[in-house]
C-alpha cells in the first residue's frame, strides 16, 4: 500500500525544512543535452540514460526538492551553468528494443525528473574550481571525473554558488536555504 500524495508531499516538507536537502552535480555533454535545451523543453526533463552503477546509486538517493548543478562536460565546455530541481523520485520505465544483441529485447531504464531553478549568473569552470582552495580536493567531481552524478557537500555548494554568483532567477542558494510557511 503506498502513501497517498498529500502524506509525501508532508514528508518532504519536513525533510526539506529539517536541513535533510541534498545536493547533487548532474554531468550532460553540452551535444546530448544542453543547459539550452533545458530550458527550451519547458524547463523540466527526464534525467536518463544513465549506466554506472555508482552514478544511479546516487541517482536513487535523490529526493523531491535536491538541487542540482547542471554541469556541461566534454573538452570544450566542462563547467557548471545551472542549477535543477528533482521533481520527480528515481522510477523506471521500458526502452523499447534496447537490449543487447540480436533480436533486441525492451530493457528496463532508470530516471529521475528535474525541473530548472535557474542559470548561473557566471559559469564555474572546472579549472576555477580546482584552483580555489575553499574547494576539498576530495570532492568525487574531482576525484572520480567520470562519474556523471556526483553527491556536493553543503560548504562545498555554498562555496560554488558563491564562487558563480549565485543563479538567477533566484538568489544564492546556500545549504540552509527552505521553503517560506507560506
Amino acid at each position: 500500500m503506498g502513501s497517498s500524495e498529500s502524506e509525501r508531499e508532508r514528508a518532504t516538507e519536513k525533510r526539506v525544512k529539517g536541513g535533510c536537502k541534498k545536493y547533487w552535480l548532474l554531468k550532460t555533454e553540452v551535444g546530448e543535452w544542453s543547459w539550452e535545451d533545458q530550458a527550451a523543453n519547458g524547463g523540466i526533463s527526464r534525467w536518463d540514460g544513465v549506466k554506472n552503477k555508482q552514478a544511479q546509486k546516487n541517482m536513487k538517493s535523490m529526493k523531491i526538492g535536491d538541487l542540482c548543478f547542471f554541469y556541461h562536460s566534454g573538452p570544450k565546455a566542462r563547467r557548471i551553468v545551472g542549477v535543477v530541481s528533482v521533481i520527480r523520485e528515481w522510477y523506471t520505465y521500458s526502452c523499447e528494443g534496447q537490449g543487447k544483441g540480436e533480436g533486441s529485447k525492451d530493457v528496463e531504464a532508470g530516471a529521475v525528473d528535474v525541473r530548472e531553478v535557474g542559470e548561473m549568473r557566471r559559469p564555474v569552470d572546472l579549472k576555477e574550481m580546482k584552483a580555489d582552495d575553499g574547494l576539498e580536493k576530495g570532492f568525487a567531481l574531482f576525484k572520480q571525473p567520470r562519474l556523471s552524478v556526483v553527491p556536493v557537500p553543503n560548504h562545498i555548494w555554498d562555496r560554488l554558488c558563491e564562487i558563480g554568483g549565485g543563479y538567477e532567477p533566484g538568489e544564492v542558494a546556500t545549504a540552509d536555504d527552505a521553503p517560506d510557511d507560506d
